[in-house]
């Protein structure tokens, strides 16, 4: 008979050894495992949600108003293009010799916006050569149209009042409208 030796082992070293090498889990990893683990579930949970809620409220655009006063006639000198509102409210004060109108700042190609040059006596697109007259007529380039008039109006005050809910087009005769333009 061979004789075999035989080691006692202790319970309480048992454990401490074994999650020394990976086999087993102690009360204290695994309660951090599990806290690791609802954080991130509510972390996650959190983040859904938000995207969720933020859905519910639509993005907001502010414009400016559509309707604003521009002044009294007689702010504008015959004969001139008045381009102070070019940037703010998308629009050219005209006065020729017989009227005060407000026109469009989008070219009617593909909708760039056309600068005003005063020693040519022209709008000119610099997005493909687009010319239009004083008057908003087209005459070189891509456009396939005329510039678009507002509504042009007298307030109870005496001032202008341009109204861009209401536009008028030249190739439907719309022009001749008294609304698209202010007799002075």
């Amino acid at each position: 008979m061979s004789e075999e030796k035989i080691t006692p082992t202790a319970s309480v070293g048992t454990s401490t050894q074994n999650s020394e090498n990976g086999k087993e889990m102690g009360r204290r990893g695994f309660f951090k495992w599990l806290s690791l683990g609802w954080i991130a579930f509510a972390g996650a949970t959190g983040g859904f949600f938000t995207v969720m809620i933020r859905f519910l409220f639509p993005n907001v655009l502010f414009e400016p108003p559509q309707t604003l006063k521009i002044g009294f006639p007689n702010d504008y000198a015959t004969n001139t293009v008045d381009i102070r509102y070019k940037k703010i409210f998308n629009i050219w004060v005209v006065r020729d010799e017989e009227s005060i109108f407000a026109l469009s700042t989008v070219c009617t190609h593909l909708g760039c916006t056309p600068n005003w040059l005063r020693t040519e006596g022209k709008f000119k697109c610099p997005c493909h050569g687009s010319g239009f007259r004083m008057t908003g007529i087209n005459f070189e380039g891509p456009a396939p149209r005329p510039l678009e008039r507002y509504k042009v109006s007298l307030s109870n005050d005496g001032q202008i009042l341009v109204d861009k809910t209401k536009s008028f087009k030249w190739e439907k005769g719309e022009w001749e409208n008294s609304e698209s333009f202010l007799v002075v």
